[in-house]
């Protein structure tokens, strides 16, 4: 029997939690390269030159492009033997952990070559999480979806992405709005801190959901 006619309720709570878990995931992932464009080259890389620092900036931004397949690798691994549901808990949890600390970091000024190595480390985990995130989510609701629905379904998730994008942008753009000195402070720290709220409620819901029937099958 297809799941989505055994308990529909069950598959809407599959598909609204890949949707969210996948927005929070790139609101995380995207929310560190509005600043590296900003704030990441002063802070984190002021004894460069300002063309140098941004540079290593968006370097730092870019190895977590170059650390998503390596998470596709893991969690597909990990996914085919645990279930696809537990992955995903801790694909939301490592991404979540990581944001939250990029916002607690010190910054070069407080602890020297530290800061950039950190926060390198912690960009390489966030390209981990995400890349394990995005295809466990699609085979999640591509494994509940009835079969004539399966690819609508599937691109629901995809719409994340931009959700997650267009919130990002949008609560940086707010915080922007303080004066520089504060900015540069403690203002760039609070949507990355935002990210870890955002986590909780994606696990609230991402914990409810049903394993997938092919997987318990």
């Amino acid at each position: 029997m297809n799941p989505t006619e055994r308990d529909p309720a069950g598959f809407r709570r599959v598909l609204y939690s890949s949707m969210l878990g996948t927005a929070i995931e790139w609101y995380d992932f995207f929310l560190y390269g509005t600043a590296a464009a900003l704030v990441f080259n002063q802070l984190f890389f002021p004894q460069l030159d300002p063309v140098t620092g941004t540079l290593a900036s968006f370097a730092s931004y870019a190895v977590g492009f170059f650390a998503r397949p390596l998470g596709g690798i893991i969690f597909g691994h990990f996914g085919d033997r645990l279930g696809r549901k537990s992955t995903l808990v801790a694909t939301l949890v490592m991404m979540g952990a990581a944001t939250c600390l990029v916002g607690l970091l010190p910054t070069y000024a407080q602890i020297g070559l530290w800061a950039p190595a950190l926060l390198v480390l912690l960009r390489v985990v966030q390209g981990i999480a995400v890349g394990g995130e995005w295809g466990g989510a699609v085979l999640l609701v591509a494994e509940h979806a009835e079969p004539g629905r399966r690819g609508f379904h599937v691109s629901l998730v995809q719409a994340g992405v931009g959700v997650g994008l267009l919130l990002a942008n949008g609560v940086f753009t707010l915080c922007s709005k303080l004066d520089e000195t504060a900015f540069m402070a403690w203002g760039w720290r609070v949507p990355f801190l935002l990210g870890s709220l955002l986590t909780l409620l994606g696990l609230f819901i991402r914990l409810r959901v049903l394993e997938s029937p092919l997987f318990a099958a």
